[in-house]
């Protein structure tokens, strides 16, 4: 990995120099948009809209738009000359409950390594008590000319920053549904409830992949290796159920068996109607067993009979061995 920032965690009076690493990264399939007919890259020309003159990148600054339609326009040195505090320093603002912090104001996920070993020590020492502590520090960073108020915490062993969006940036939920009356029956809510349980599980990330993805590599790579793509089978349409206590209802015994709790009780009941039967027409379970036991030897007896007679009528005496195997089936009976 390759540090993108290099700044210093400021914790009161200490200081801990750090680097910063994008903990993260997209594995979506790129693509380049080309000429359907020969495959050749499209390329833009950044043209100025006034002069219609192609504009080399160094003569191309920032431009902000006014509501009349004007342009300021601000370079480099305009940036340059903003106070940012948290340039090259990430300020620790407080600590709080991890759950105190809506997952919605996070944005991107970073790691931070201790830069140099004058470093390792004071960094160890914060991860160590904020782990034990079970909080989250709120910072503030600035990177790439914008400044973010962010977490940093600890994730095995390293500590992980996490900048959020500003609360002015969250957009409030304005639906028309949430003014309505809307009436849950409690049978409803039961059935729900009882889904949830039965979908309850550990999370683990591996389980679960990208099947899109999967499947455009597979097409991509059909196309260079020449071979016919084949297409995946679509999935069968579910019918709608009747209302919505029936599609609960139907969710959870789907989920039932999807995980096997449904499979495993069907053989136990089928073996408890064929014990209660076998109750009502023998004499009990002894007798059960006996009768059992003793048609077992007897098929076994028979078996081995009939075995051994079919073997003896292969052979070249077959009439001596018939009679040789007679006094046997006496004996055994």
């Amino acid at each position: 990995m390759r540090s993108i920032w290099k700044g210093a965690i400021s914790f009161g009076l200490v200081t801990i120099p750090v680097k910063v690493y994008s903990a993260t990264e997209q594995r979506d399939v790129a693509f380049h948009q080309v000429h359907r007919q020969d495959g050749g890259r499209i390329k833009y020309k950044r043209v100025c809209s006034v002069d219609g003159e192609e504009v080399p990148y160094s003569d191309i600054a920032k431009g902000y738009e006014l509501p009349s339609g004007e342009m300021v326009v601000l370079t480099d040195e305009d940036f340059a000359d903003l106070p940012l505090s948290s340039s090259r320093r990430i300020d620790v603002l407080q600590f709080v409950e991890a759950a105190e912090v809506d997952p919605i104001y996070f944005a991107k996920s970073y790691y931070l390594e201790p830069d140099g070993a004058q470093g390792a020590k004071p960094y160890v020492l914060l991860r160590d008590a904020l782990e034990d502590s079970g909080q989250v520090a709120i910072v503030k960073i600035a990177l790439r000319q914008r400044e973010s108020l962010a977490t940093v915490r600890v994730r095995e062993g390293v500590f992980v920053l996490e900048t959020m969006l500003w609360p002015d940036e969250v957009r409030a939920p304005d639906f028309p549904f949430l003014d309505e009356d809307i009436e849950v029956r409690k049978q409803e809510l039961t059935m729900a409830t009882s889904l949830i349980e039965s979908m309850e599980g550990d999370f683990d990330p591996s389980e679960y992949k990208d099947a899109y993805r999967e499947a455009l590599q597979a097409v991509i790579d059909a196309k260079v290796e020449g071979r016919e793509v084949t297409r995946p089978a679509a999935e069968a349409e579910e019918e709608p159920a009747a209302d919505l206590l029936s599609a609960l209802r139907a969710s959870v015994e789907a989920a039932k068996k999807s995980r096997g709790g449904g499979g495993a009780k069907k053989p136990a009941a089928k073996s408890g109607g064929r014990a209660a039967s076998s109750k009502s027409s023998g004499s009990g379970r002894s007798a059960s067993r006996s009768s059992s036991g003793r048609t077992s030897r007897s098929a076994s007896s028979s078996s081995g009979s009939s075995s051994s007679a079919s073997r003896s009528s292969s052979s070249r005496k077959a009439g001596e061995k018939k009679t040789e195997s007679k006094p046997r089936r006496r004996k055994s009976a």
